[in-house]
């Protein structure tokens, strides 16, 4: 069973400061940490609370979410097992925050869009930075791959939105894991999907303006309030 360690999590702004405002949980990529995506803190909304999470299982110098395998199609158990974890850590934090939306990189991303599946009505919004959605294992037993459809028709009738960015040139995520990933979006989210020509694995300024332009349209005005300007990848 795998867990978030709550002592772990770096977050945007001290305790007493928290509550009561939008909360967008951050998940990075693997072999890297929480220490990561918390630095994007100064460029994305000041009225929103960041919580940077650290995956469970050791990777390298960093962490990963669930073990590695076919680039791009990870076992859908252990990426549910990452997801799992995630919630209950939510869980945690009670009735604190007013939404809570997601935003992952990479191996962060696809657990995202796992995360979406299995609670499509519990996050305002996730935004997948040079990531992908997670197959359903072909070769699943009835029950399991019956579940899987479920999830899938439960957030196709939801469509939460989602922010979908990647580089034409990222050779990390293959292409039929970004060609399944754009078909799946399209059919279970509104999603925003834009391509940056010579970005590799990677985000860049314009693609953090647009994260930025994003969030202010699928959520209240108040929370883009201090929006700062995006730094170059």
């Amino acid at each position: 069973m795998v867990t978030i360690d709550p002592a772990l999590v770096r977050w945007s702004v001290e305790e007493p400061d928290r509550a009561g405002r939008p909360l967008v949980v951050l998940l990075h990529g693997v072999g890297s940490h929480e220490g990561d995506l918390i630095g994007l803190a100064p460029y994305l909304p000041q009225n929103v609370v960041l919580a940077s999470l650290r995956a469970p299982m050791p990777h390298g110098d960093g962490f990963s979410w669930y073990p590695l395998s076919t680039p791009g199609a990870p076992s859908a158990g252990a990426v549910d097992d990452a997801a799992e974890a995630v919630l209950a850590w939510l869980d945690s934090l009670g009735d604190a925050h007013p939404s809570v939306s997601l935003l992952g990189f990479s191996q962060g991303g696809s657990l995202s869009l796992q995360l979406l599946r299995h609670a499509p009505r519990r996050f305002e919004f996730a935004a997948v930075l040079a990531g992908f959605v997670v197959p359903t294992a072909s070769d699943a037993d009835p029950d399991t791959a019956a579940a899987s459809a479920a999830r899938d028709e439960a957030l196709a009738e939801v469509r939460p939105p989602v922010f979908y960015g990647r580089g034409d040139v990222d050779s990390i995520i293959p292409v039929a894991a970004v060609e399944r990933t754009s078909a799946w979006l399209e059919a279970h989210a509104d999603a925003e999907q834009t391509v940056y020509p010579g970005l590799a694995h990677g985000v860049s300024q314009e693609e953090l303006a647009d994260l930025v332009a994003f969030m202010s349209r699928v959520t209240a005005p108040a929370v883009l309030d201090g929006a700062g300007e995006a730094p170059v990848a």
